[in-house]
């Protein structure tokens, strides 16, 4: 679905992300994991389109990822971040709907979308009539979700979509969000610093340091790589022997 091929990129005279070659599945999850400052978020950015690599080529479905070819391609992709990035000023419905409006989809087409969506994350429909600002942060994330997933796009990147809630609410979103890709198989590209959150929601964890990828494996052959990097992240998140995803 997504491939990187010897892309490096670079601001100025600082390397963010030394050539890198990577082939993400279609269907599968896909976590890149590492430390702040690795590498992780450039890459999702380098996939949408909003950096131009410096080496390299970045593909989606054997399309070359260009100034000429990225809005189309971005059709293809949701984006759900951190912070959420819903406007304050619009309703949860015309967060959700932003995407389809923008496509210019029939205005019932729209309502029924928004419905089936909020219902998909969890989100009750007395809901859509709110502003971010009356939400709480679990609802507000549910909400960037459904955005990201509006237009109904094959792929899908998270760039530490859960690393700002608490730790309840953060773990019943992963567990909905497992289900979600259960139902919807969509290609995934999810960036978390976390290794338990890796282990739970990944097909296949990318681990990365200093802009370079260490490691590419499944992530039920991860917790047994002799990987000097890897044994230290496990290690720090005591994930040696209770890795594997239950």
């Amino acid at each position: 679905m997504i491939e990187l091929e010897s892309v490096s990129k670079k601001f100025g005279a600082t390397i963010a992300l030394h050539e890198t070659d990577l082939r993400i599945e279609a269907g599968r999850t896909t976590v890149l994991i590492g430390a702040s400052g690795c590498g992780k978020s450039t890459i999702l950015r380098l996939i949408i389109g909003l950096l131009e690599p410096t080496t390299g080529t970045v593909k989606i479905e054997g399309q070359r990822v260009s100034a000429s070819s990225v809005l189309g391609l971005r059709r293809q992709i949701g984006y759900v971040i951190q912070d959420v990035g819903l406007f304050p000023h619009f309703t949860v419905e015309r967060n959700v709907a932003l995407v389809p409006t923008i496509e210019e989809w029939p205005s019932d087409r729209i309502r029924k979308r928004v419905s089936e969506l909020l219902q998909l994350v969890g989100l009750d429909a007395g809901l859509a009539k709110r502003y971010p600002r009356e939400l709480s942060g679990g609802q507000r994330q549910r909400v960037g979700v459904a955005r990201g997933l509006a237009a109904d796009p094959p792929i899908l990147l998270m760039d530490e979509p859960f690393g700002a809630l608490d730790p309840i609410t953060r773990a019943e979103l992963q567990r909905e969000f497992l289900a979600l890709q259960q139902r919807l198989q969509k290609t995934v590209v999810f960036v978390t610093h976390d290794l338990r959150e890796a282990l739970l929601l990944g097909t296949r964890i990318a681990l990365m340091e200093a802009g370079r990828l260490v490691v590419v494996l499944p992530s039920r052959e991860f917790t047994k790589s002799s990987d000097p990097l890897v044994q230290q992240y496990l290690d720090a998140f005591g994930a040696r022997s209770n890795g594997d995803r239950t």
